[in-house]
């Protein structure tokens, strides 16, 4: 039997149908029992009209040299050059920056997500070219679980670790009777996993729980963040209100008698302070489920037998990772590991507390932890970095201090941003405040497949290959197989793998060897496949030497032998198995962030109102809690210009759901273009109705392309449904400086203008060069007004 030609992406494995040198379908994956209709939309992208097809150069930066324009960009065509004008002018910004003002002053975005490969992996090839170069200003943390990253290693473990311990599906189906889900567990992000995702399972492990007779409770704002099915039930809850709730939970445990004085004393440090907290003595305030109640807008009784059930069973307590991208993110992820704590069910079977069920396909994977192959980086010279989310903060104001883990630390100025892999346009807030920064830098390269609109808004754009069109490994920790992911079309027009564009780029800067090693792109793969099958059998995995995975497609990686339980080790002998926190046990109350002195972050878990919540006084402006959650079309922004994502819009733009009782008060029906605001912007989207939403939530998905009705203007109107104009720029707190994109108010309204068309896929204007001449240094920034 010929082995299946395969690729492998973030959303699954799929065997790909090509003739004549075009990829013209990718079918399931034989071995995926529920794969993701994502995938169905790539083979339309390859020769898409967003596709990257040449270099190209903003008209400015060609014709006047680097830094010209710079209010331009996103609104002033380009120029399409060939290749050696392209690699010569970046290469010639790069010695100009290290040169003037050193590396520091080079920033290399890249955001992890570009392509499932292992050694075609953006973030991986451009972090290794720019170490080879002298280094650059680094990023840490991730939009994702910013806060929740920066947290956890003060009270438990990294989070990295939590994660690969998790307690498996198959253990929660056995011994779980009670599994409640703060934020729930949406089946729309099983569907991904970054590296891989060949089989995907978890949905379906969901499903086993109600025929187990597992009892499942979400909380949250959302029926469709838990399949419905017996055993589910909705305890509705206004967002950012979780760490409220878990107090009235924790109040009722502890005022009754239901909490574990002897885990307690065993296995944590801090509960002290915890309880007083709680118990209202030292700010008179007692945290109770009718305290909790009036917060959160839920019943009391109902919050108060919860508590009760949660004392009787087996309990599992999960926490999305989206409650903590909000307003003092940290809080949730804190108090779901004391409530668990209180309950004394940490380290036993299906119980304890999870984080993520739901975010990705990997969590709760009875699998192997092993990664696969990984390029390897290199050795960064430059100490400067940034939390991730305060990308607009480091353009805007260089030099600037700002706090993050108990230190203070300052922005770098960064000169030249170098992205390849990520879509800033997407993934970062407010992008009004984007857009003004964005002018400051006085070189912006990117490498790109398609016309994004970081692409649009770039100076420098290089066009670089997709997974399809080039021979790579596909492999990802908690994923049960590596992937021979083989070269399925060629690149259209003249587009390159990054590997390619950087060994170019290292040749012209002198630092050739340094980054390729001597080696050729297909010798890489072997190199690096090679040092995993050592890793492999150090793990007891046996993997196949690189030819016979090269034939035969794929291997599989066996389970090991025990499901995993989260700290079964650390409760069975918490002294042989200290955890990493400075105690060696869990932190209810942690004295280096009390030390820290940061009052939006003490030394235990709190409430503290968020900024933007339906109980503020800004709700009476805007009335509505935005939720932005990950949409069930793509996987963020990639392909949302074909295939299911492109199908899924209304009157061509993002859905936007309300509650049929505010879309009536509204004056709405389903399929109104409306216009979604606040005073950080506006943007249209499709109206739908959800009768399983609460009243006063709207949810818009993130991920529509940035599409400006002026392009290039701070404060235009987004045609397409781009949330991120909505939501803040703000950090989570001074403790991780994280996303808080899920603390955000807006209006809703009919637009009443004829709708403007939707040009987010088209790509920019081109014209053709007239002059060139390249000054020494840059043009002056402008002024952002």
């Amino acid at each position: 039997m010929t082995a299946p030609l395969l690729t492998s992406t973030h959303w699954g494995v799929y065997e790909v149908e090509a003739r004549e040198g075009r990829v013209v379908a990718l079918h399931p994956f034989r071995h995926d029992p529920d794969p993701s209709a994502i995938g169905s939309g790539m083979p339309e992208a390859l020769h898409s009209r967003a596709r990257v097809l040449r270099p190209a150069v903003r008209r400015s930066v060609l014709e006047h040299g680097p830094g010209a324009a710079r209010e331009r960009r996103g609104a002033e065509p380009f120029i399409e050059v060939d290749w050696d004008v392209a690699l010569d002018l970046v290469a010639g910004e790069i010695t100009r920056v290290r040169t003037q003002h050193g590396n520091a002053s080079i920033f290399g975005g890249s955001y992890g997500w570009s392509s499932a490969g292992r050694f075609h992996h953006a973030q991986s090839q451009v972090h290794r070219f720019l170490n080879c170069c002298g280094g650059y200003v680094r990023h840490v943390t991730s939009y994702s679980l910013g806060a929740g990253r920066t947290l956890m290693p003060h009270v438990v473990m990294p989070i990295d670790e939590v994660q690969a311990r998790q307690t498996a599906w198959s253990v929660i189906e056995e011994h779980t009777t009670l599994l409640v889900a703060f934020g729930g567990v949406p089946a729309r992000n099983l569907q991904v996993n970054a590296g891989g995702a060949a089989q995907h399972e978890s949905a379906s492990a969901m499903a086993r729980l109600a025929r187990s007779g597992v009892a499942c409770v979400n909380v949250g704002a959302a029926t469709s963040d838990m399949s419905a099915g017996p055993g589910v039930e909705w305890l509705s809850i206004r967002p950012n209100t979780d760490t409220a709730v878990m107090l009235g939970l924790a109040h009722t445990l502890i005022t009754e008698g239901l909490h574990d004085e002897a885990f307690l004393a065993r296995y944590t440090v801090g509960f002290a302070p915890l309880r007083d907290y709680i118990l209202g003595h030292g700010d008179g305030v007692p945290k109770s489920v009718e305290w909790a109640g009036a917060i959160a807008d839920a019943a009391p009784e109902r919050l108060r037998e919860l508590a009760r059930r949660m004392a009787r069973s087996r309990t599992m307590i999960n926490a999305s990772w989206s409650l903590q991208r909000a307003d003092h993110g940290e809080q949730p992820f804190w108090m779901t590991v004391a409530l668990a704590c209180l309950l004394g069910q940490v380290g036993l079977p299906g119980g304890g507390f999870g984080f993520g069920y739901g975010a990705v396909n990997a969590v709760g994977a009875w699998a192997s932890a092993f990664s696969g192959p990984v390029l390897p980086q290199g050795d960064n010279a430059v100490q400067a970095f940034i939390p991730v989310a305060r990308l607009t903060d480091m353009l805007l104001s260089p030099g600037a201090p700002f706090a993050y883990d108990g230190k203070m630390q300052r922005y770098p100025d960064a000169r030249l941003v170098y992205w390849c892999g990520g879509n800033p346009f997407h993934h970062h807030q407010d992008l009004n405040r984007l857009l003004l920064a964005w002018r400051r830098p006085e070189t912006i390269v990117v490498h790109e497949q398609f016309w994004t609109a970081t692409a649009k808004h770039a100076d420098i754009v290089l066009p670089a290959t997709t997974s399809l069109e080039r021979d790579d490994l596909g492999s990802a920790s908690r994923d049960r197989f590596v992937i021979a992911m083989r070269r399925a079309a060629p690149a259209p027009g003249l587009a390159r793998d990054d590997f390619e564009i950087f060994r170019d780029l290292a040749q012209r800067l002198g630092v050739e060897h340094a980054f390729t090693e001597g080696r050729t792109a297909r010798e890489w793969l072997v190199h690096l496949y090679e040092r995993s099958r050592e890793r492999a059998a150090g793990a007891g995995i046996d993997l196949p030497a690189f030819d016979v995975l090269w034939e035969q497609g794929f291997a599989e990686i066996p389970r090991p032998p025990q499901p995993p339980v989260l700290l079964q080790e650390f409760r069975a002998d918490p002294e042989r198995h200290r955890l990493p926190t400075p105690s060696g046990r869990i932190e209810l109350h942690s004295a280096t962030i009390a030390g820290f002195g940061y009052a939006n972050c003490p030394g235990h878990p709190v409430w503290q109102e968020p900024q933007e919540w339906l109980g503020s006084a800004l709700a009476q402006r805007f009335p509505l809690h935005l939720l932005s959650h990950q949409p069930v079309t793509r996987l963020h922004s990639q392909y949302d210009h074909v295939g299911v994502s492109r199908r899924a819009k209304i009157a061509g733009r993002e859905p936007v759901a309300l509650h049929p009782d505010d879309a009536h008060a509204r004056g709405l029906v389903p399929g109104d273009v409306v216009r979604v605001y606040n005073d950080r912007g506006a943007c249209l989207a499709g109206l739908r109705t959800d009768p399983g939403l609460r009243r006063g939530v709207a949810l818009l998905a993130t991920g529509a392309w940035y599409d400006p009705q002026e392009p290039g203007v701070s404060g235009t109107l987004d045609k397409h449904g781009n949330p991120n104009m909505l939501c803040p720029d703000r950090g989570a707190s001074d403790l991780s400086q994280g996303c808080s994109a899920h603390s955000c108010l807006v209006e809703i309204e009919r637009f009443t203008q004829a709708p403007p068309t939707v040009t987010a896929f088209d790509p920019p204007a081109f014209v053709a060069r007239r002059r060139r001449r390249m000054g020494d240094d840059p043009a002056p920034p402008p002024t952002a007004s």
